[in-house]
């Protein structure tokens, strides 16, 4: 783990904006136009998938892939220009959250500025040709990091967004670029700015497996650690998608975030998320709204970072094209969601979720249970997914508590509770 992580980032709730989709003109001044109400959600940091101009050249879709960047310097003339980015960062600041952008440092676009100007920075498959590793990105050329002249490249294009005011930086696929790198990324950047923010965009595990079968790259999340602040928790991924395909059982997926306790630095950060941009939507997977909000709940009580993808508050269930215009769908948002949501986010600031001993378990009746344990402070959450009916063991002292999301009694008799439809915080 990156020795100077602070840990209330575990406190932090992180909100994904895809300028292309999330307003009415796709521009950087809709996004500008929405920022308070993104605030109202208990929003602390607005991370912005590629803002950079996108590839023409083997393009995907009728406007192209954010991911198939063709400058790293320079700002999509779709979004606006770069002053109007300027100018959303400061009035971002103003509402007192940060921001952070995309990097996507494996790979350019095919008509790269770098591509034109520094071919000797490109990966090279046997044939001599520029290439990919990943045979189904058919839009982007990878980069070669053996050569260091790109490091210096990279490191002064992250310095000078740093310089603009960026907070943070999300790191596209960063177990497929050489650990020696990050490390000495962050090192650098902090000369200019401290207290970045560093999210990896960890990958599967079956990901990191497939890179190093070939003898490419593919670092673990513990090594990822050593230089960011956050991961993705795509190490249980597989088995969260799992549960609901009817492939694995929900106990396997809590086994699996059990284990996580165990296996990372005790400052690990993960980023938790029902869904995100590359992943099913939330809704779609869970379309039972009553099963949907105790989901949402379990989200932000999990041990790490919320992040909420744009368009999940509005329970929309189609997840966004990459490659045209495809706008988040907003005639869903119920107020009583939303405002179920602002609920969670203010437990989310409590000290005990980023600095409690964290336990969770779940039962024979698919009920999980988790605890946070700080000194004589406790927190406990009690999420019945399946809304199954009877009684659930809890490690409280019999008596009556509140439910801290929606201020009820919730009775504690013979160290059981009575299982409801709803999420339990006490």
């Amino acid at each position: 783990m990156a020795k100077t992580t602070d840990i209330t980032l575990r406190n932090k709730i992180i909100y994904s904006v895809y300028v292309r989709n999330h307003g009415k003109n796709g521009t950087f001044k809709d996004v500008e136009e929405d920022l308070e109400r993104i605030k109202s959600l208990g929003t602390d940091i607005i991370w912005f998938m590629p803002i950079h101009p996108i590839g023409v050249k083997n393009k995907k879709g009728s406007l192209g892939c954010p991911y198939a960047i063709k400058d790293y310097r320079a700002v999509n003339p779709e979004y606006g220009t770069l002053e109007d980015f300027k100018r959303l960062i400061d009035k971002i600041h103003s509402l007192g959250m940060k921001v952070m952008i995309d990097v996507v440092y494996n790979h350019t676009s095919p008509d790269s500025y770098l591509v034109e100007n520094h071919p000797e920075f490109f990966y090279r498959k046997k044939d001599g040709k520029m290439g990919n590793k990943v045979g189904e990105w058919t839009d982007i050329v990878d980069l070669d990091y053996n050569n260091r002249d790109l490091w210096d490249y990279q490191i002064e294009t992250l310095k000078y967004w740093v310089s603009l005011g960026v907070d943070g930086f999300r790191c596209d696929v960063a177990p497929l670029i050489p650990l020696e790198f990050w490390l000495k990324a962050r090192e650098e950047v902090a000369k200019v700015k401290e207290d970045v923010i560093w999210l990896a965009e960890s990958v599967h595990l079956s990901f990191v497996l497939a890179m190093r079968e070939h003898g490419f790259v593919g670092l673990s999340d513990s090594e990822v650690y050593q230089a960011f602040d956050i991961c993705y928790d795509y190490d249980v991924n597989d088995v969260y998608i799992g549960y609901f395909k009817g492939e694995n059982t929900l106990k396997d997926y809590i086994n699996r975030v059990k284990l996580q306790e165990a296996i990372y630095p005790n400052n690990y950060v993960k980023l938790r998320f029902l869904e995100n941009h590359d992943q099913p939507r939330a809704k779609k997977l869970i379309p039972d709204e009553t099963k949907l909000k105790i989901w949402t709940a379990f989200l932000y009580f999990q041990k790490g970072a919320t992040l909420i993808y744009a368009g999940q508050e509005a329970q929309d269930d189609n997840t966004p094209s990459l490659f045209d215009i495809d706008k988040v769908n907003w005639s869903g948002m119920k107020e009583e969601f939303v405002e179920y949501m602002k609920t969670l986010a203010k437990i989310k600031k409590k000290e005990i979720m980023a600095k409690g001993f964290y336990k969770i378990d779940c039962d024979d009746n698919n009920v999980i249970v988790a605890s946070y344990k700080m000194g004589d402070e406790k927190l406990v959450g009690i999420f019945n997914v399946e809304l199954k009916k009877g009684f659930v063991k809890v490690d409280l002292e019999d008596g009556i508590y509140r439910n801290l999301i929606d201020g009820e009694d919730v009775v504690v008799k013979n160290g059981e509770l009575e299982l409801k439809d709803k999420a339990i915080i006490i």
